[in-house]
């Protein structure tokens, strides 16, 4: 936790001077329960976003407010890796425009890959082969002039820097950066994954995101929380030696001039095939086959208006490819690529999956067409999202392949297509990926074996879990979170919240709200609470009690059966809401006849009264006995979940 103050931009236009909260104060905040006067939102909200909407950036029906604003900048950048050397050497020339009404007398670079320096804060991975010097900055100028670059000890993961005059509103500042770092030997996120293949992620010094209500982003990257950034325009040229094949985010602008003429015409035709193409081999590249000849080579790609590049190399990876539809109305392609050793089996089937998920996650949910030209699935270990790129390990069983895949593919959309703060709101990304990946998978393996394949993967450890840890409300920051309290908020639990606003909504209006959601947000930087409005926005209901309980409340899943009475028509039941969630119940009647019968209650049971409800079945034969059956939504503890016909 850093508790210092940012000594650099205090803005005129009323914006808070940068101090970063106390970890108590951050934890606290999200619990409260709001009081409200008629009328009023119920919701509890942070004190920097209520100014934010007296300001008129944002506004309480969702929507971007009318001041709405944010920079962005314009990165040229070429780095050299000649392996097995770790060195990566970098230069970068960033133009970043400020569009806020603020003037900066400084800014924020973010240097992540100082989490590697034995100093650095950091949540685990302590070992040798994840420790390395850190960011060595070699030039530092702004505006043309050669400035004295200061590494300071109080800072990790970014430093300040302080311009040598102000940027005023609508103006701009050149910077430019000569670095180097060592990749480490220990691959997570990037790094060496074997000793002539590298993955190079989070490598450039960048400006950190300011915006319209959190200011300067000054949260240190630990290696638990993940990256909030802004949407620029990237060039980017790696150079390599001749031999080395580069995939990355990106138009790859020089194809022509790095391969041989066989993986050339390959690699166009993958660009409308429904086939996988294979461009290389390992054997072509052992043979010459496919790069053109020289001592090194420049692979350039450029991408616009996203907000980070990645890029995988090796001499021997194995290089598939294919494409497929993903917006009918314009018959718009999309390509899939995989790079991997050709030991892996699995990812020998990665285009088909990759093609797959694009497919389907335009056509279905959230079922917005794939925004990019291409996607690669390159096999490195992480598990890990990044604009165009995915880095999975290789598995045994072809299963759990086509699932990371599709998790991490499912990313495109959250954090990349909406620009999410991922450090402080890993919930609006890794839930709705989460969320993605379970209604992907009741179209590959069923309804049941996905509902099984989720409650293992995403929901039993929260559920079976007692630890107040568990407890803590989604919406509590996650740069104040360690843990089994950031997984469970950020993945499971989170998507099963998202899964029962869908449920209590139905798909139709569902979808109307989600597409909303991203049709005012792509691009941008939505909060937790533009989410939340846009949906009562669009929905035309006011769903604070759903979101109080859902995302604001320590509560968790646990009914009981607290009653069976007869009812005219039927029988009367009454239900408790131990845990607080409002989440949807299957009640399964068993008949005195050996028949069955289940009726199906969405969250609705729980507006008018959190806590209990009563539920009247109409039915004409006599009941014998019933039980309460949660699916997904597991019960904390289901040994009261049943009546046995004679206990009332």
């Amino acid at each position: 936790m850093n508790t210092h103050a940012v000594p650099l931009t205090i803005p005129p236009s009323g914006r808070r001077i940068l101090f970063l909260l106390s970890l108590g104060a951050a934890i606290l905040a999200p619990g409260l329960a709001a009081q409200a006067a008629p009328g009023a939102r119920r919701l509890y909200e942070p004190r920097n976003l209520k100014q934010a909407y007296a300001r008129g950036t944002r506004a309480r029906d969702g929507m971007p407010g009318p001041d709405y604003w944010q920079n962005h900048g314009r990165y040229a950048i070429t780095i050299a890796a000649a392996p097995p050397d770790r060195t990566i050497h970098g230069s970068e020339r960033i133009t970043y425009f400020n569009e806020s009404p603020d003037t900066l007398r400084g800014l924020v670079v973010k240097l992540f890959m100082n989490v590697h320096k034995p100093t650095a804060p950091r949540s685990g991975a302590t070992s040798p082969d994840f420790l390395t010097s850190g960011v060595h900055i070699d030039a530092f100028s702004v505006d043309g002039a050669e400035q004295t670059w200061k590494d300071s000890p109080r800072y990790a993961t970014w430093q300040p820097v302080r311009l040598p005059g102000p940027l005023a509103p609508h103006d701009s500042v050149r910077l430019s950066f000569d670095w180097h770092y060592e990749l480490a030997k220990q691959a997570s996120r990037e790094g060496v994954i074997d000793s002539t293949t590298f993955y190079v992620a989070y490598f450039y010094p960048r400006v950190a995101v300011y915006d319209d209500y959190e200011g300067w982003d000054v949260m240190d990257h630990t290696g638990s929380q993940e990256f909030y950034s802004d949407f620029n325009d990237y060039d980017v040229t790696v150079r390599v030696p001749t031999g080395f094949l580069v995939w990355g985010t990106g138009t790859l602008e020089n194809p022509d001039s790095l391969l041989q003429a066989g993986p050339l015409a390959r690699y166009r035709a993958s660009f409308t095939s429904d086939s996988t193409l294979h461009i290389a081999t390992r054997e072509d590249l052992a043979a010459g086959a496919v790069t053109k000849g020289g001592g090194s080579a420049a692979w350039h790609f450029a991408s616009r208006d996203i907000p980070d590049v990645a890029f995988g190399l090796s001499d021997h990876y194995d290089w598939d490819a294919g494409s497929v539809v993903v917006d009918d109305a314009t018959g718009r392609r999309a390509g899939v690529q995989a790079a991997y050793d050709d030991t892996a089996a699995d990812f020998r089937s990665m285009v088909r999956f990759g093609r797959h998920a694009l497919d389907w996650l335009s056509h279905h949910w959230p079922g917005v067409p794939y925004p990019y030209e291409k996607t690669t699935i390159f096999q490195g270990g992480a598990g890990m999202e990044y604009p165009m790129m995915v880095n999975d390990g290789s598995y045994p069983d072809t299963t759990m392949s086509r699932f990371v895949a599709e998790h991490e593919i499912a990313h495109t959309y959250m954090p990349f297509y909406m620009g999410i703060n991922e450090t402080r709101y890993g919930f609006m990304d890794e839930g709705w990926a989460t969320t993605f990946e379970h209604l992907i998978g009741g179209a590959d393996m069923g309804r049941e074996a996905a509902d099984n394949f989720f409650k293992q993967f995403r929901v039993s450890r929260w559920a079976r879990d007692p630890l107040p840890e568990a407890d803590l409300p989604i919406v509590t920051p996650g740069d104040a979170l360690l843990g089994a309290g950031l997984g469970i908020n950020e993945y499971g639990k989170a998507a099963l919240g998202y899964l029962a606003v869908k449920d209590l909504l139905g798909d139709e209006t569902f979808r109307l709200c989600l597409h909303a959601y991203m049709d005012r947000w792509h691009g941008k930087h939505p909060s937790p609470w533009d989410f939340f409005y846009t949906f009562d926005d669009v929905a035309g209901r006011d769903l604070d009690w759903f979101w109080s309980g859902w995302f604001f409340s320590h509560g968790y899943i646990d009914l009981a059966v607290a009653g069976v009475d007869p009812a005219p028509g039927g029988y009367a039941v009454t239900i408790r809401n131990i845990g607080g969630m409002p989440a949807p119940v299957d009640i399964v009647l068993h008949f005195a006849d050996g028949t069955t019968q289940t009726r199906h209650e969405s969250p609705a049971i729980w507006q008018a009264d959190p806590a209990r409800a009563t539920v009247s079945l109409e039915v004409d034969r006599p009941l014998a006995s019933l039980e309460l059956d949660g699916g997904i939504w597991v019960d904390f503890d289901p040994s009261n979940n049943a009546w046995n016909g004679t206990q009332r």
